[in-house]
């Protein structure tokens, strides 16, 4: 088959891009399933795939190479505002609208209850390529918590995860984020507990997961996906999160906890130890793997290229992310 993948960004992203990092693991795992992958991004390099650049100043269907199969819109796109209907073409939505919006039928979202909060019902998980990373060590000692996240997002709710590490008394590296902060909010953290690392890129990351206690995650937000939550899994690391969007998905009773109680997360952080890292990346394995998304992927794809539509109609969304935070209990 031959793809071709739109993505309004640079390839790949070093330092931060959750989409951008899931679109390029997509890209490399169809190429190494054997189909032709053609980027169509801002410049970039990429050893397994050609690159066409876009350009904003024509219409995105004058840029589709010849002979591509089916074209896969990512971030930067309205689908329906740019190509014919009639096209073998999907859409991945990765994130939550603000505004009432009309998707095309062939939308694909990235958990079930994200599909589900846009009036609709296909989706694909992420999958992480587990080659952009270090070795694992699961026998390393576990010296801290870890926040992994865009810190000044106040959906990521960085200050719950700073008071959850200080009801825990133990130390939380911040992957994300620094202690002064003025994007989206002014914040200065000067709790002692908490090492901010900034933005990272892999090498940390798997320097800072394979001494981590757990993953604090309690965003304040229906959670499209949380590709933070996948590289945790990844690590054998146990995730503590809030029971928003798509985390009941991710995280079962065997590789974490959730509760939108500080008090019961808290207490649920200091069992730490009690979870089995090896099964925690056996379910990573399992369900979260680029290969896995490919694949699943590969099959709406088959079905678009033979006529049929994902959903009978389009798909029509009332606002997803609203301005306010959603709740949890917090008693301190």
């Amino acid at each position: 088959m031959n793809i071709c993948l739109v993505v309004d960004s640079k390839l790949p992203a070093h330092h931060y891009g959750g989409t951008e990092r899931v679109v390029y693991w997509l890209g490399k795992a169809l190429s190494e399933l054997g189909h032709q992958v053609t980027f169509l991004a801002q410049p970039s390099k990429v050893d397994f795939a050609s690159v066409q650049v876009i350009d904003k100043s024509i219409s995105l269907e004058k840029q589709i190479p010849d002979g591509v199969d089916i074209v896969h819109l990512h971030s930067g796109f309205e689908l329906a505002h740019h190509l014919d209907y009639e096209m073998p073409i999907c859409q991945t939505v990765h994130g939550n609208v603000r505004h009432p919006t009309t998707f095309h039928p062939n939308s694909i979202f990235v958990s079930k209850n994200h599909a589900n909060n846009h009036n609709a019902d296909t989706f694909v998980y992420n999958g992480l390529d587990p080659n952009d990373y270090g070795l694992i060590n699961f026998n390393s000692e576990r010296t801290s918590f870890t926040f992994l996240a865009k810190a000044a997002w106040k959906v990521k709710n960085v200050r719950g995860a700073i008071k959850l590490a200080e009801l825990t008394k133990s130390r939380i590296d911040i992957l994300g984020g620094h202690r002064l902060n003025f994007k989206m909010e002014f914040r200065f953290s000067l709790s002692p507990q908490a090492k901010f690392y900034g933005m990272v890129d892999t090498v940390i990351k798997t320097k800072v997961l394979n001494k981590s206690r757990g993953l604090v995650f309690p965003v304040l937000w229906p959670e499209p996906f949380g590709v933070a939550v996948i590289e945790s899994l990844y690590f054998g690391v146990p995730v503590f999160g809030t029971k928003y969007g798509s985390l009941p998905e991710l995280v079962n009773k065997d590789v974490g906890y959730l509760s939108n109680n500080i008090n019961e997360l808290a207490s649920a952080m200091e069992s730490w130890k009690s979870y089995d890292r090896d099964a925690i990346h056996q379910w990573w394995s399992e369900n979260f793997t680029s290969q896995i998304m490919a694949e699943k992927y590969l099959s709406y794809y088959s079905s678009i290229i033979s006529g049929q539509q994902l959903h009978s109609a389009p798909i029509k969304a009332e606002p997803v992310r609203m301005s306010k935070l959603l709740p949890w209990k917090d008693n301190h």
